[in-house]
């Protein structure tokens, strides 16, 4: 089984609103950018990538959990982060039941993130020592 057939039946699985807001979160992150590349990681997790890690999904009792790996260093200007706050690095979205889907905002932190993930790609000059050992 593939890593969007295993999403796939993880949403199935969830039989009540978890199942529908993270079908929801999911089409919303997918659409964000057409090279978003789904797989099957950490135990049981949904993750997204486009050039490094975008984002992380869990389902838990009370809520859907959506982890940006790079969310501190991302704007966010429509506040959707609410968890995670005091993290160095991550920062996350709790959804809970009964909460309305901004899907405009989170398409734009997705892109973020993708705009972050390529910047810290770009190619540094080699150091020193690396230059001297390709000689």
């Amino acid at each position: 089984m593939n890593p969007s057939e295993r999403i796939d039946q993880l949403i199935a699985e969830l039989a009540d609103w978890r199942g529908e807001t993270f079908a929801a979160v999911r089409k919303t992150i997918l659409e964000a950018d057409p090279q978003i590349v789904e797989e099957w990681k950490y135990m049981g997790s949904p993750v997204w990538y486009r050039d490094g890690m975008i984002a992380v999904a869990n389902a838990h009792k009370g809520k859907v959990k959506l982890t940006f790996a790079n969310g501190a260093s991302l704007p966010d200007p429509d506040k959707l982060f609410n968890a995670g706050l005091e993290g160095n690095a991550r920062r996350a979205i709790d959804f809970l039941e009964g909460d309305k889907l901004n899907k405009r905002a989170l398409k734009a932190l997705v892109r973020a993130a993708i705009d972050y993930n390529q910047a810290k790609a770009v190619k540094r000059p080699p150091s020193k020592a690396r230059a001297s050992k390709a000689i």
